[in-house]
């Protein structure tokens, strides 16, 4: 099994516990980092079945998603060479099916941030969430087709509208608590969101939430979900349950 379950590196230095992966039964995993920069973890997992448990503090700065009102959209020319994958079509994102659709809906909208918040606002008020609609081959253009979707499939149409429109999109996994807003009702999961790449840094937006949040822990990211997948197998398993708790403390 390949595991994403660790934060980001550039979060290391907020958590207030040695970042340890706790495995029933015992396990050794090999670490690595792969192509993107996040912090992977190789198990030869035994027959039967398997656990693992990861706990920690991290510390946070309490402050809202910073708003890129005026950050400005580059042209391809001037992009830094290492956003130039984030145009490109991906397994859950079709760029080249839906550059018309794109163009059709927003290419009358402003450059830059205007352009990105318009996308966000769109996929906000066209898409159904509920966790009834998820399902693992469900792709952009089935997001685009059907209106519904967890927090993945909005990324993943958000993501691919953006790549069209020539801004450099990225899929972003992590913790997102209630922390400042309403407490969901329902249990606790992994949160998807993503950045966008505008006057010369990334910019985190969240179209299934479209505010501003507080306390997002950055685990990895990639072109899209195939990038920064919780646990790959290779071999048959099964998800028996899992939990997760992103709690604010004192």
């Amino acid at each position: 099994m390949l595991l994403v379950l660790r934060v980001r590196p550039e979060r290391l230095r907020d958590l207030e516990l040695t970042e340890v992966l706790v495995t029933d039964p015992v396990m050794a995993i090999e670490p690595y980092t792969d192509l993107f920069g996040n912090a992977c973890g190789r198990v030869m997992a035994p027959a039967g079945r398997v656990r693992f448990y990861y706990n920690n503090v991290c510390r946070d700065s309490g402050l809202y998603d910073e708003i890129g009102t005026y950050a400005i959209q580059h042209s391809i020319q001037d992009l830094p060479p290492e956003t130039l994958k984030f145009l490109l079509a991906s397994r859950y994102c079709e760029v080249d099916r839906m550059l018309d659709i794109a163009w059709q809906l927003f290419g009358n909208t402003p450059l830059g941030w205007p352009r990105v918040q318009a996308v966000c606002n769109w996929v906000h008020n066209h898409v159904q969430f509920g966790y009834q609609f998820a399902r693992p081959t469900k792709t952009a253009w089935d997001v685009y087709q059907e209106r519904a979707g967890v927090c993945r499939d909005f990324m993943h149409l958000a993501i691919t509208l953006l790549r069209a429109l020539n801004i450099p999109a990225r899929y972003v996994t992590g913790y997102l608590g209630d922390i400042g807003v309403p407490r969901d009702p329902n249990p606790m999961d992994f949160s998807a969101w993503m950045e966008v790449f505008l006057g010369g840094r990334w910019w985190t937006v969240d179209p299934r939430h479209n505010m501003p949040r507080i306390g997002r822990i950055l685990m990895g990211h990639g072109r899209d979900a195939v990038d920064v997948a919780l646990t790959t197998s290779f071999g048959q398993a099964t998800l028996a349950s899992f939990k997760v708790w992103t709690e604010q403390i004192a």
